[in-house]
């Protein structure tokens, strides 16, 4: 007699499902993955799911272990682009053989500032390859004339095959590889199409390969999502040495440069272009698009200096206030978060009696400056008060503070850079949190005073609160 159990198939013989993503296994394939949520990441597994592992151990001919003190570390240091404000983010400049990805929005500029990273680096001598998969070679020369981008030792080829794109490596061997886009380039012998998880891991490990073998360096522009972030998968910014995200409004000049990644640099640096039909540009001192040039002292008006990453930059906060024609006022903001202005004004009502719950509110900064950090906090209240009141602030006058529920005034990092930006650019008179200092000398010319809460804040600025109505309320 037969057992039926014996008639069961083997369970554990099914070919399983992983994501490329994350891991996550499944017993079946799906579109998504249940663990991070990712489409289309989802794979058969053909590898075993036990036993001894399929590779075995090869004599390291190639490269030998050596004492740590012996590695040559000249082969690592960085050599300058030729664009100040890139190499401040990279950390100096470009790695022989790093692989930089270079992620942003469409039209934000980034195959205008590789373009000109390219012919600054052709223009001292090296051989650049430049691979455009988006765009005719005829387009980007076009683009490259424009923004007088042309040198012989730049060469450029439109592709979109990865077996092509290696050839032209072997061919070229260029001193500097500048790949536009990642996502437009496929392999022949991967399954999906270009952009897909499967082939842009292809297009990356290859290229990477390639990098590494010649001390290459390498520059990828990658696409981004609707949230911001870099398309593809997650393990393309693990592949890479570098990751910068290049940032800019599409109705704004400003362009900002952050490194979200870096092995050979910090990532606390920001790099300011200025971009024009002519081309793009750094911007070694930004804090000039950031401050109106009004002639005469406006109510509404207050300046602060903020920090991206470790760069003080001089930002200048407008604001509105006027009678509401609505039951709800309004708060409208352009460059500074809702949230944070809201509870700022509810500060100013509750503990100096500002009327503002029946003001309509408009509050925006200059040159598409955006402010998230609670150290504009100061400027946000003065620059609300100065146009409640319809009373100017002084000249010359700066504010760095963050306003607390209790209408205390908190310190921020970075005083000491802050104060001296702003003795650099000719202001007098700035308004910090006590103990701000901690009892470090002021930068000279610049009269530094101090403010532990609200009412000594505004009575410095020339404001005089209405305590007496703080005190009824």
């Amino acid at each position: 007699m037969t057992s039926t159990s014996a008639k069961r198939p083997d369970r554990s013989a099914r070919p399983a499902f992983r994501c490329a993503e994350c891991g996550w296994t499944a017993s079946k394939w799906v579109g998504r993955c249940g663990e991070c949520q990712a489409w289309g990441s989802v794979v058969e597994d053909t590898g075993p799911g036990g036993g001894a592992p399929r590779t075995v151990a090869t004599s390291p001919a190639r490269s030998p272990a050596r004492p740590i003190d012996q590695i040559d570390v000249e082969s690592a240091q960085s050599r300058p682009t030729g664009v100040d404000e890139l190499d401040r983010v990279l950390g100096g400049g470009i790695v022989p053989g790093a692989v930089v990805l270079l992620a942003g929005e469409p039209g934000v500029g980034k195959s205008t500032l590789l373009l000109d990273v390219a012919a600054r680096a052709a223009r001292t001598g090296r051989r650049v390859l430049y691979i455009t998969g988006e765009e005719s070679a005829a387009q980007v020369r076009l683009r490259a004339g424009r923004i007088h981008a042309l040198d012989p030792q730049l060469l450029l080829t439109a592709e979109t095959d990865l077996g092509a794109v290696l050839g032209h490596i072997e061919l070229v061997e260029p001193d500097l590889l500048v790949l536009d886009s990642i996502q437009t380039i496929a392999s022949a012998q991967v399954e999906g199409t270009a952009g897909g998880v499967s082939q842009v891991r292809e297009v990356a490990t290859a290229v990477i390969q390639a990098a590494k073998a010649r001390d290459m360096p390498v520059v990828l522009i990658g696409h981004v999502t609707k949230d911001g972030s870099v398309a593809g998968p997650r393990t393309l910014e693990h592949l890479v040495d570098v990751v910068c995200q290049f940032e800019g409004e599409r109705h704004s000049r400003l362009r900002m440069l952050r490194a979200t990644k870096n092995r050979y640099g910090p990532t606390d640096e920001v790099g300011c272009f200025d971009l024009s039909e002519s081309g793009i540009v750094g911007l070694p001192d930004p804090s000039g698009l950031f401050v109106s040039q009004a002639l005469h002292a406006v109510p509404g008006t207050c300046l602060t200096v903020t920090l991206e990453g470790r760069r003080p930059l001089v930002t200048e906060v407008q604001s509105l206030v006027a009678p509401s024609a609505v039951p709800n006022p309004r708060r409208t903001t352009s460059g500074v978060d809702s949230s944070r202005l809201a509870m700022v004004l509810a500060v100013l009502q509750r503990r100096l009696g500002a009327r503002l719950a029946d003001q309509d509110v408009y509050v925006s900064t200059i040159g598409g400056a955006r402010v998230a950090e609670p150290g504009a906090d100061l400027a946000l209240a003065l620059a609300a008060l100065s146009s409640r009141e319809n009373v100017p602030l002084p000249r010359g006058l700066v504010a760095i503070g963050e306003i607390g529920l209790a209408g205390e005034i908190r310190t921020v990092s970075g005083v000491g850079r802050r104060l001296a930006e702003a003795a650099r650019l000719g202001f007098t008179r700035a308004i910090v949190p006590a103990g701000a200092l901690d009892g470090a000398t002021p930068p000279a010319g610049l009269t530094v005073l101090m403010a532990a809460d609200l009412i000594e804040a505004v009575t410095a600025a020339g404001l005089v609160p209405d305590t007496a109505g703080a005190a009824r309320r």
